[in-house]
């Protein structure tokens, strides 16, 4: 199905406040603005489209290459996977960002939904954030682990404060792959084992090792990658074999109907004995590990049943595996109801990866884990020049301050709520929407044929809908197997 994913993901309070403004009309979508785009550019524009609310912030006038000089240097000098994955039939070209908005080099303003693919936490360029990072380049760009320096230790102990006992343990890294890339290393050293098992249509990566975790077709190479990688059904409750109207820990449900009695999940139950299977059929009596992120990204935006983590913890343990929860898009309280997903699901895993949302767009990501995990990899030298660097310590020491202040936990939950509820109202009434889902600011809404057979929205009417949104002044985001799912994940 095609899924269009918002990711709201965290700008500060102001930023919130600008988006809930805008999301009073839900069901309408905003008017672009700026000096030369006075008139939508959409097709068939509606005639009750609203004017995009106000803004302050002046950005910088545009003096730079100019956008055909941009183009032909993208064809000719970046990889060519940069024009595979450019968004949009006419590229956005951007120029500046404040908070939740996003300027083009022609001074057009966007509201921006998907924060740079789940990634800018508080905000463009929060003033916090950058004066931390200020302060830190005038001080000390670089060091290394082999010396003592307060930014590591000051931000190491702060996010080891948001997590749960036993998981204290710290490993700095520069990016979600890399982070994965660890944590598999680590769970294989520790368990002595070496299978490893993900989610069909899951994304933990594609970094050589990550890509074998990775279930996507979209993301494979015709190389020997992934030794020991299985994957078992995603426990999809719109689209998948089974699934009901109270699977799911959301303020939305789907239309699917449910004959489930009180206290029992009869879809929880069949994806559990579909990973069983796995274990009976493709595995060892002993495996090194499970990953799941507690709410699929890439993959759609996916919501599980409401016990499938829980009971999938247990059976893997009973393997001599260990559990880690992929956060790189759920942490940092996007879900709402809890700083990390993982907690939504009642479960601790044994390691945490974490990215993207840590330092609000600079390079970092972060492998937490558990003090007798971390003493089993202590056995060899692990070493990471630019893990720890103090300019993306002292970043993401002040995301995580700014977030404590500007409350974005719990303005993920009541703008998500919001915006769930309204998206649910425009389910109900086109017949294309088949589904909307999520938590918090991390929601997924699939876009079908029609609701009966659930099959994805063909891709040419899935890329006019994406581009009505770009000319409308909104960025989202879109994943799912078969790109069916728009994606809305910014704070």
């Amino acid at each position: 199905m095609h899924k269009f994913f918002s990711r709201f993901n965290g700008p500060c309070l102001d930023r919130v406040k600008y988006s809930y403004n805008a999301f009073t009309g839900l069901a309408k979508f905003h008017r672009p603005s700026g000096a030369l785009f006075k008139k939508s550019a959409v097709k068939h524009p509606p005639p009750d489209l609203p004017e995009m609310p106000s803004c302050s912030f002046n950005p910088e006038e545009y003096k730079d290459m100019s956008k055909e000089r941009m183009m032909e240097i993208r064809r000719q000098n970046c990889n060519p996977m940069t024009m595979k994955v450019t968004y949009y039939k006419k590229p956005v070209y951007i120029h500046q960002g404040h908070m939740q908005w996003l300027w083009d080099v022609d001074g057009r303003r966007y509201l921006d939904l998907f924060a740079g693919v789940a990634t800018v936490s508080v905000g463009h360029c929060h003033p916090k954030v950058t004066s931390a990072a200020e302060k830190q380049l005038r001080k000390l760009w670089h060091t290394t682990n082999i010396y003592v320096y307060s930014p590591l230790h000051e931000y190491t102990e702060k996010l080891a404060a948001t997590l749960p006992d036993p998981l204290k343990v710290i490993y700095l890294t520069n990016s979600g792959s890399e982070a994965n890339d660890l944590a598999m290393l680590m769970a294989r050293l520790h368990t002595g084992n070496f299978d490893v098992i993900t989610l069909r249509g899951s994304y933990h990566g594609g970094s050589p090792h990550t890509m074998g975790l990775t279930s996507n077709a979209a993301y494979k190479y015709p190389v020997a990658s992934g030794l020991g990688c299985h994957n078992t059904m995603c426990p999809d409750v719109f689209a998948g074999p089974w699934g009901g109207s109270n699977c799911r820990d959301s303020p939305i449900q789907t239309i699917r109907d449910c004959s489930c009695p009180q206290g029992s999940c009869t879809a929880n139950d069949k994806y559990i004995g579909q990973l069983n299977e796995v274990f009976a059929t493709s595995v060892p009596s002993r495996i090194a590990a499970f990953f799941a992120e507690p709410i699929m990204g890439v993959g759609g935006a996916v919501q599980y049943p409401k016990n499938f983590l829980k009971d999938t913890y247990k059976l893997v343990r009973e393997r001599g595996g260990v559990c880690i929860a992929d956060e790189v898009q759920t942490g940092f309280g996007r879900t709402g109801s809890h700083f990390w997903g993982f907690q939504g699901h009642d479960v601790i895993p044994d390691m945490v990866t974490m990215a993207k949302g840590i330092a609000n767009g600079f390079p970092m990501g972060a492998v937490v884990t558990t003090p007798e995990v971390a003493a089993s990899f202590a056995k060899g030298v692990h070493f990471n020049t630019f893990g720890g660097n103090p300019v993306a310590c002292a970043i993401a020491s002040s995301v995580l301050d700014t977030m404590e202040e500007d409350g974005t936990q719990q303005i993920s939950h009541n703008v998500g709520t919001y915006l769930l509820t309204e998206l649910a109202k425009m389910r109900d009434k086109y017949e294309i929407i088949g589904d909307v889902r999520g938590k918090g600011l991390q929601i997924g809404v699939e876009m079908v044929k029609d609701k009966a057979s659930r099959k994805p929205l063909p891709p040419a009417a899935m890329s006019e809908i994406f581009e009505d949104t770009k000319d409308m002044g909104v960025l989202i985001g879109k994943g799912g197997v078969y790109g069916q799912v728009r994606e809305y994940m910014d704070r």
